[in-house]
Protein backbone atom coordinates (compact mmCIF):
# COMPACT_ATOMS: atom_id res chain seq x y z
CA UNK A 1 0.00 0.00 0.00
CA UNK A 2 1.78 3.48 -1.01
CA UNK A 3 -0.28 6.10 0.91
CA UNK A 4 -1.49 9.22 -1.46
CA UNK A 5 -3.47 11.75 -1.16
CA UNK A 6 -6.42 9.87 -0.74
CA UNK A 7 -5.19 7.58 2.08
CA UNK A 8 -4.04 11.56 3.66
CA UNK A 9 -7.06 13.68 2.88
CA UNK A 10 -9.67 10.13 3.67
CA UNK A 11 -7.73 9.99 7.59
CA UNK A 12 -8.04 13.84 7.69
CA UNK A 13 -12.24 13.74 6.48
CA UNK A 14 -12.78 11.45 9.37
CA UNK A 15 -10.75 12.81 12.09
CA UNK A 16 -13.28 16.43 10.74
CA UNK A 17 -16.14 13.65 11.48
CA UNK A 18 -14.57 12.77 14.78
CA UNK A 19 -14.46 16.05 15.99
CA UNK A 20 -17.88 16.83 15.26
CA UNK A 21 -19.36 13.57 16.18
CA UNK A 22 -18.91 15.27 20.08
CA UNK A 23 -22.27 17.04 18.51
CA UNK A 24 -23.49 13.98 16.98
CA UNK A 25 -24.62 16.06 14.39
CA UNK A 26 -24.59 15.35 10.26
CA UNK A 27 -21.79 17.36 8.98
CA UNK A 28 -21.79 18.87 5.22
CA UNK A 29 -18.90 17.75 2.96
CA UNK A 30 -18.62 21.46 1.96
CA UNK A 31 -17.69 22.56 5.58
CA UNK A 32 -15.32 19.68 5.83
CA UNK A 33 -13.70 21.06 2.30
CA UNK A 34 -13.70 24.76 3.63
CA UNK A 35 -12.26 23.73 7.19
CA UNK A 36 -9.38 21.25 5.48
CA UNK A 37 -9.23 23.66 2.43
CA UNK A 38 -9.89 20.82 0.15
CA UNK A 39 -12.26 20.37 -2.55
CA UNK A 40 -15.92 19.30 -1.90
CA UNK A 41 -15.82 17.72 -5.42
CA UNK A 42 -12.30 15.52 -4.34
CA UNK A 43 -14.09 14.88 -0.76
CA UNK A 44 -17.46 13.22 -2.75
CA UNK A 45 -14.93 10.85 -4.03
CA UNK A 46 -13.38 9.39 -0.57
CA UNK A 47 -16.84 9.52 1.34
CA UNK A 48 -18.57 6.73 -1.19
CA UNK A 49 -15.98 4.10 -0.41
CA UNK A 50 -15.86 5.25 3.26
CA UNK A 51 -19.77 4.95 3.26
CA UNK A 52 -20.12 2.08 1.70
CA UNK A 53 -17.70 0.32 3.79
CA UNK A 54 -19.72 0.99 6.61
CA UNK A 55 -17.16 3.66 8.28
CA UNK A 56 -19.20 6.80 7.66
CA UNK A 57 -23.20 7.16 7.66
CA UNK A 58 -25.14 9.68 5.38
CA UNK A 59 -28.19 11.44 6.70
CA UNK A 60 -30.62 13.23 4.12
CA UNK A 61 -32.79 16.21 4.27
CA UNK A 62 -32.11 19.60 4.99
CA UNK A 63 -29.40 19.40 7.74
CA UNK A 64 -27.88 16.02 6.17
CA UNK A 65 -24.62 15.39 6.01
CA UNK A 66 -22.03 13.07 7.08
CA UNK A 67 -21.29 11.33 10.90
CA UNK A 68 -18.86 8.05 11.79
CA UNK A 69 -21.04 5.27 11.18
CA UNK A 70 -19.06 3.93 15.25
CA UNK A 71 -17.50 5.84 17.58
CA UNK A 72 -13.65 7.62 16.83
CA UNK A 73 -12.39 5.41 19.39
CA UNK A 74 -13.39 2.45 17.69
CA UNK A 75 -12.03 2.87 14.26
CA UNK A 76 -8.81 2.75 13.15
CA UNK A 77 -6.36 4.40 10.84
CA UNK A 78 -5.96 0.53 8.99
CA UNK A 79 -9.72 0.45 8.23
CA UNK A 80 -9.51 3.10 6.58
CA UNK A 81 -6.37 2.90 5.00
CA UNK A 82 -7.41 -0.40 3.98
CA UNK A 83 -10.84 0.96 2.22
CA UNK A 84 -8.73 4.19 0.26
CA UNK A 85 -5.73 2.71 -0.50
CA UNK A 86 -6.35 -1.26 -0.74
CA UNK A 87 -4.08 -3.66 0.82
CA UNK A 88 -1.04 -3.53 2.57
CA UNK A 89 1.54 -5.08 0.92
CA UNK A 90 5.27 -3.73 1.04
CA UNK A 91 6.29 -5.64 -2.15
CA UNK A 92 4.39 -6.88 -4.62
CA UNK A 93 3.28 -10.12 -5.72
CA UNK A 94 5.06 -13.46 -4.59
CA UNK A 95 8.33 -13.14 -2.54
CA UNK A 96 10.93 -15.55 -3.74
CA UNK A 97 14.39 -13.69 -3.06
CA UNK A 98 15.11 -15.27 0.02
CA UNK A 99 13.71 -12.63 2.31
CA UNK A 100 9.85 -13.08 1.95
CA UNK A 101 9.98 -13.60 6.00
CA UNK A 102 11.56 -10.27 6.83
CA UNK A 103 8.91 -8.38 4.58
CA UNK A 104 6.01 -10.25 5.88
CA UNK A 105 7.30 -8.77 9.30
CA UNK A 106 7.81 -5.71 8.11
CA UNK A 107 4.09 -5.67 6.56
CA UNK A 108 2.65 -7.35 9.95
CA UNK A 109 4.68 -5.00 11.98
CA UNK A 110 2.94 -1.86 9.85
CA UNK A 111 -0.25 -3.54 10.47
CA UNK A 112 0.09 -4.01 13.65
CA UNK A 113 0.76 -0.43 13.96
CA UNK A 114 -1.99 1.02 11.89
CA UNK A 115 -4.69 -1.16 14.07
CA UNK A 116 -3.67 0.44 16.94
CA UNK A 117 -4.05 4.06 16.00
CA UNK A 118 -7.93 5.27 16.23
CA UNK A 119 -9.27 8.55 14.64
CA UNK A 120 -9.91 9.41 18.73
CA UNK A 121 -6.10 9.20 18.70
CA UNK A 122 -5.80 10.93 15.24
CA UNK A 123 -7.63 13.95 16.46
CA UNK A 124 -5.74 14.08 20.04
CA UNK A 125 -2.97 14.31 17.94
CA UNK A 126 -4.37 17.65 16.01
CA UNK A 127 -5.46 19.10 19.09
CA UNK A 128 -2.14 18.63 20.37
CA UNK A 129 0.00 19.69 17.52
CA UNK A 130 -2.45 21.85 15.47
CA UNK A 131 0.54 23.69 13.90
CA UNK A 132 2.15 20.87 12.61
CA UNK A 133 -1.11 18.55 11.92
CA UNK A 134 -0.67 17.44 8.53
CA UNK A 135 2.62 16.12 9.48
CA UNK A 136 0.97 13.71 11.31
CA UNK A 137 -1.04 12.79 8.39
Amino acid sequence: MKVSTKGRYGLMLLVDLAASSVANEPVSLKSIAERLGLSEHYLEQLIAPLRNAGLVRSVRGARGGYTLARNGAEITAFEALIVLEGPLEIVGGDIDDGFGEFWRTVEFAIAKELQSITLKDLLNMRELHSENYMYYI
